[in-house]
């Protein structure tokens, strides 16, 4: 993930990348949310199809029902698939009490739950864009979930 405000953090710290946006989650987890929830690609590949993505689980299940376009073209597909996967993050995070991003020691962004659960969000939306499973509503079911059958990716 290149983020360029992170650079400018990176160079007066000193840090790494992954360490600037862990330290924007720990001091501005809105605007990293903002940020995170932005899946132009995919909010646009939706919107050729006539969806809107507004931010709700619904818009998951109906996310699992558009075609598959972006399997057409090797290049859009693992950018399609992050954008899935931030998008899912962003619907976790809006709408499931006390799930909020974190950031792993590479950089990877995912989904903390309430219970301590990780999802790896980016994980999940890429296997979905390559094969459509699991689908986006379902680990978002499986995710929001507080009991011990939830997935941790």
């Amino acid at each position: 993930m290149n983020i360029r405000f992170l650079d400018n953090w990176r160079k007066r710290h000193g840090g790494t990348q992954a360490a600037a946006l862990k330290e924007a989650v720990r001091t501005d987890p809105e605007g990293v949310a903002e940020l995170l929830a932005e899946c132009e690609l995919l909010r646009a590949r939706a919107g050729q199809c006539g969806l809107e993505l507004d931010d709700s689980p619904g818009s998951l299940s109906a996310l699992d029902q558009l075609p598959p376009i972006w399997r057409d073209d090797p290049e859009e597909l693992p950018w399609v698939g992050n954008d899935a996967g931030l998008y899912l993050g962003t619907v976790l995070v809006r709408t499931v009490p006390g799930a909020a991003w974190d950031i792993l020691a590479g950089g990877r962004p995912v989904v903390r739950l309430a219970s301590g659960r990780e999802i790896d969000v980016v994980a999940a939306g890429l296997d979905w864009a390559v094969s459509g499973s699991p689908e986006l509503s379902e680990m978002y079911a499986e995710s929001a979930e507080s009991g011990p059958e939830v997935k941790a990716r």
